[in-house]
């Protein structure tokens, strides 16, 4: 089969204004970034509605991912070019890569084979250049902290109690834990902090929860950053550089508009992590999505466990959007490795293995089922999946009762997601009832890290640290017991032990710290050994990408 790089050559893509056209969109509500990506203007949620009755919402996620690949944005794209093909008026709402993967280990984030977004080398890459505006504001308010510091302190931060640290959009370990200001009296005040992932910024929560300019503007003000020396919270607001980070983040507030090879729509915008932070691309484009297309297709990062329960518990849950449909991915080899089956014989046949790794699949229906959503289940077909390996999935779909397509859209683009696309039209296209979130956000916080670890995660229960208890005092004492809880967890497992795949039962979830996402507006709950700044694997995929005859390759 062709490169991604190929197969995307032979297609040309429409001229973004033309797919904009097709969403009801004029070139004044355009801001072009050259003839095949544009920014669209917030002010077009402001028009009325211009297609009949309200949209439809469908949430792609997976099971477990594993080192063999479940393909669940590729899916998404193909459901967006099948539902496209079969004449349904179709926008997909998607985030933007980070270079931290792209340049490590998972390589680019735009789909494969024949659904593909384009252009993908300008959207792994730099794109519209909002993950710079990202880390920019986010440094800036680390800059002037660290200036207020130095300039006598009047707020009297105890610097030994900053919380907000810089962020780069690179995998680099030796800057998870740094030493600043050295060099003598001119050079700052000499303190412990370190790197995060632009991925992990409280700053692209923010902008991705952000209901608008001013909203924003809020939950800048609010942010947590320090602890004064005598306990009381310091906010980025009392260091009056809101505006300045307003001025940086005034363009990448607003969504970026795409398409698939096939020329379907595609609002890609924001980019946080599901492992540490809440995984979903932002409220902005998916509002704009439903505002401008009949169906709106999103996903949410890593696993249902993960990305999909803070989909719900979080960003729906906090801006009232409804979830018509869930899709889960799954693929015959993640299902072998889930089973047992080591990842260098996964093209050997082995329903066996396939088999034993269904209980991760039923883990990942039972948590769809927890928020009264119906579920399609998609199997990303893979070139070496044997028909008697397929039936066992289907097979099992069908004793419980879930409806499941088989799909080739890797292969065959959105024709080869024609009935999955059915499908989700019959499941979601009559009256659905409202989802029901894992918890209310009003009850006291270990018993919302209880619902998601036992309901979700299947744990037996949770173990706080002596440090993650301090923290809770904290969080009462200051009054933000009511926000909801995003749990920094291991994508590699339902526990948060990187090494139990399947169905794993009889664990405890160990919560180490929980940080105040006071802008965001959830709490970081710090399981496990998550680390909110990844690392380059021994060979990265940045020693594969070049450029060449002017095009990125190596990407993918």
């Amino acid at each position: 089969m062709k490169t991604n790089v190929e197969i995307a050559a032979s297609y040309t893509p429409r001229p973004i204004v033309e797919v904009a056209r097709d969403l009801g969109l004029t070139a004044d509500q355009l801001e072009p970034y050259g003839h095949d990506k544009a920014k669209v203007r917030l002010s077009v949620l402001d028009t009325p509605r211009q297609r009949d009755g309200r949209a439809k919402l469908v949430l792609v996620s997976a099971v477990t991912p594993t080192p063999a690949g479940e393909g669940k944005t590729t899916t998404t794209i193909g459901l967006g070019q099948a539902l496209t093909r079969i004449g349904e008026s179709t926008c997909l709402a998607l985030r933007e890569p980070s270079l931290g993967p792209c340049m490590g280990v998972k390589g680019g984030a735009t789909g494969g084979g024949y659904s593909q977004l384009t252009p993908a080398g300008a959207i792994n890459l730099h794109f519209t250049g909002d993950f710079h505006a990202i880390t920019a504001a986010h440094n800036l308010l680390a800059a002037t902290l660290d200036n207020h510091l130095h300039h006598g302190n009047q707020l009297d931060i105890d610097p030994q109690r900053v919380l907000w640290r810089r962020v780069l959009d690179m995998n680099d370990r030796s800057l998870r834990n740094v030493i600043i200001g050295l060099g003598g009296v001119n050079q700052g005040i000499p303190r412990e902090t370190g790197f995060d992932i632009t991925a992990a910024s409280e700053v692209m929560a923010m902008l991705c929860l952000a209901e608008g300019f001013e909203d924003l503007r809020a939950r800048i003000d609010r942010t947590l950053v320090a602890f004064s020396r005598s306990g009381d919270p310091v906010t980025a607001g009392q260091l009056q550089v809101t505006g300045a980070m307003l001025a940086l983040l005034k363009d990448a507030l607003m969504p970026n508009l795409v398409q698939t090879l096939e020329g379907t729509p595609a609002l890609v915008h924001g980019g946080p992590f599901a492992n540490i932070a809440h995984g979903c691309n932002s409220v902005l484009a998916t509002r704009m999505a439903m505002h401008v297309a009949d169906w709106t297709i999103t996903e949410a990062g890593f696993g249902f466990d993960l990305g999909a329960e803070k989909f719900f518990d979080i960003k729906a849950t906090g801006a009232k959007l409804p979830v018509d449909a869930v899709v889960l991915v799954a693929t015959v080899r993640a299902l072998k490795m889930h089973g047992g089956r080591p990842k260098k014989q996964l093209d050997v046949e082995d329903v066996d293995a396939v088999r034993r790794g269904l209980g991760n699949l039923e883990a990942h229906i039972d948590n769809i089922g927890r928020f009264g959503v119906p579920a399609v289940i998609a199997v990303n077909k893979f070139a070496n999946d044997s028909d008697a390996e397929i039936a066992v999935v289907l097979d099992r779909c069908r004793e419980l009762g879930v409806r499941c397509e088989v799909t080739d859209h890797f292969a065959r683009g959105g024709e080869g997601a024609e009935a999955l696309a059915r499908a989700v039209v019959d499941i979601a296209s009559g009256d659905t009832e409202p989802f029901e979130p894992l918890y209310s956000w009003s009850q006291p916080v270990p018993q919302k890290v209880e619902a998601v670890a036992q309901q979700v995660y299947g744990a037996d229960g949770v173990r706080w640290t002596p440090a993650a208890k301090k923290d809770l005092a904290v969080i009462e004492r200051l009054g933000f017991g009511a926000l909801p809880v995003c749990i920094a967890k291991t994508q590699s497992s339902l526990s948060d032990n990187p090494r139990l795949r399947g169905r794993p039962t009889h664990f405890e979830v160990t919560v180490r710290r929980v940080h105040i996402n006071a802008g965001a507006g959830f709490l970081v709950v710090m399981t496990g050994d998550i680390l909110r700044m990844p690392g380059l694997p021994r060979v990265p995929q940045a020693e594969r990408i070049d450029v060449v005859d002017g095009e990125v390759v190596g990407m993918a």
